[in-house]
């Protein structure tokens, strides 16, 4: 399954998985049923992070629907089972300091276009903790007025929405032409 595209990520974790399943004595892929995936998951949230459990069992169900679709299995063994819960409120994601920022942002040479296309970008992501690509999805509608105050819409991770106001002192840009 190495170099398989897409399904190249379930293969240590169903390799694991289905060798858990053949010690305890179940080893047929139509034999799997939502308890062996539960025990399997409960068992892996003793030995790692739940992050990462999470991530092993997101693959192992993706993987079981793909056995499905493909008519290897008649149902979905994992579709009943949930996961653990693990919430991230806060990332840990360092962030540049005012100082920092500031002098990153001074540093880029805005007198040709594609220094003032990078301080705009760089300036988004900085003030709006927005990821690159978040950045780079925008639309012209995603910044707008309201309450005579111009904001800024991007797109987080997870489809999630965040809006801020943008910097109310704008320097006048002289554009090139």
């Amino acid at each position: 399954m190495k170099g398989d595209g897409p399904r190249e990520p379930y293969h240590p974790v169903s390799g694991h998985a289905y060798a858990w399943c053949e010690s305890i004595g179940v080893t047929s892929l139509p034999d799997i049923q939502p308890l062996h995936v539960a025990s399997w998951i409960e068992l892996q949230g003793r030995q790692i992070s739940a992050p990462t459990v999470k991530q092993q069992f997101g693959a192992l169900r993706h993987l079981f629907d793909w056995l499905v679709t493909g008519q290897l299995m008649p149902v979905n063994p994992a579709a009943s089972v949930r996961g653990p819960r693990h919430i991230v409120r806060t990332g840990k994601t360092l962030v540049l300091d005012a100082a920092k920022a500031r002098l990153l942002l001074d540093g880029i040479d805005t007198t040709i276009p594609a220094g003032l296309r990078d301080r705009a970008l760089i300036s988004l992501m900085v003030y709006t903790f927005a990821r690159v690509g978040a950045a780079l999805g925008m639309e012209v509608e995603d910044v707008y007025t309201q309450n005579r105050r111009i904001w800024v819409r991007v797109q987080k991770k997870g489809g999630k929405e965040h809006a801020c106001p943008a910097i109310t002192t704008w320097r006048r840009l002289s554009w090139p032409t």
